[in-house]
């Protein structure tokens, strides 16, 4: 690191005439998806127009795509998802849950860094869509003095449209730097002991305060399409294994623990079992209680608060079901944060 004579943010060697130099830090910069400013149709629209414009989200070429896009979704998609957003809103703080769960994982996991390594780490978080964004994020750190940034996609399974398009943003961010930090991303955490213990122990304590045993956990996993995994994501395999090792740790029985798919969006083929689909067909089967959790999403937001624990839920009960619980994600829990901290930690060695 940098040679900064303490308390002068000066170079030994330098001349007075020489910029001052920040005392030398390591970054941790988690990323999650993205959420808009607000859920009025202008702020809406501009983060669906972001998100949807992302070529590792929708890879249909432009030509074809953005006429689409701009001129029929982009009219009517603001006000339904905004209408959807505003059921969910955090009202008293003026964001969305995402960002504010978002805040407290980044300052509970700021304050872990703080008891191992003082000063010497920063923690900050960005969104690949809205704000704040990777590249506001990484000058900033640059600006305090970071010479090393480790980009911590928060997804638990690798996906294209997720881990991928995260670090695309952050390579990004590094290319307008005049002084590039050192980097590292961090890699999928699917089967991490920490993941899958807190996983477990989420299930355990909705389970333990219902009067009646679910017949079935689902385990709904945002979906892509079907196309994706024969090209070589692994998206699909991660999450299968997830809740493999999730049901080995509770002890369950084979089929006890069921791997859907959420989020079905155009008309292609989606890995399947879609979850709004199956659990109505459970409960026409006669399955009348069903818990459901979401364990690719490190926090809640409007897929697992409005979209499982809204339209899929009264798909169930629709359908017969008598009994829904939703296991919220892992969010700020003590053990996601040991989870989430031990990650990091085996990401920084050799920086520390």
């Amino acid at each position: 690191m940098t040679d900064v004579t303490p308390g002068t943010g000066r170079l030994a060697h330098a001349t007075p005439a020489h910029p001052k130099v920040k005392a030398a830090k390591v970054g941790v910069l988690l990323a999650n998806l993205g959420t808009p400013d607000s859920y009025d149709y202008w702020p809406m629209r501009r983060y669906l127009s972001e998100f949807l414009s992302d070529k590792r989200v929708i890879d249909i070429p432009n030509w074809k795509w953005q006429p689409l896009l701009q001129l029929i979704i982009l009219t009517k998609r603001p006000f339904t998802s905004g209408a959807n957003y505003k059921l969910i809103w955090n009202h008293d703080k003026g964001e969305s849950p995402l960002m504010t769960i978002t805040k407290d994982q980044t300052a509970a996991i700021a304050a872990r860094m703080a008891e191992a390594h003082g000063d010497g780490v920063m923690v900050d978080f960005c969104m690949r869509y809205g704000n704040p964004s990777t590249a506001s994020k990484v000058r900033a750190m640059v600006e305090a003095g970071c010479e090393k940034i480790l980009f911590f996609p928060l997804y638990p399974q690798y996906a294209g449209a997720t881990s991928a398009t995260a670090n695309d943003a952050f390579f990004a961010a590094l290319a307008r730097e005049k002084r590039q930090p050192a980097a590292r991303t961090v890699p999928e955490y699917f089967d991490s002991p920490l993941y899958i213990e807190a996983l477990a122990q989420s299930v355990e304590r909705a389970y333990a305060g219902l009067a009646h045993r679910p017949d079935h956990l689902i385990a709904s996993y945002h979906g892509m399409p079907q196309r994706y995994l024969m090209e070589g994501d692994p998206y699909h395999c991660q999450c299968q294994k997830t809740s493999r090792l999730l049901r080995e740790r509770l002890g369950w029985d084979k089929g006890e623990i069921l791997t859907t798919f959420q989020s079905v969006f155009g008309r292609e083929e989606w890995l399947r079992p879609y979850t709004v689909q199956h659990v109505a067909e459970l409960a026409k089967q006669g399955k009348k209680r069903i818990a459901v959790m979401a364990p690719a999403f490190s926090a809640d937001c409007i897929e697992t608060l409005e979209e499982i624990n809204g339209e899929i839920r009264e798909s169930f009960l629709h359908a017969g079901g008598e009994e829904f619980t939703y296991i919220p994600c892992l969010n700020d829990q003590p053990a996601h944060i040991d989870a989430l901290c031990a990650v990091i930690a085996q990401n920084l060695q050799g920086w520390m």
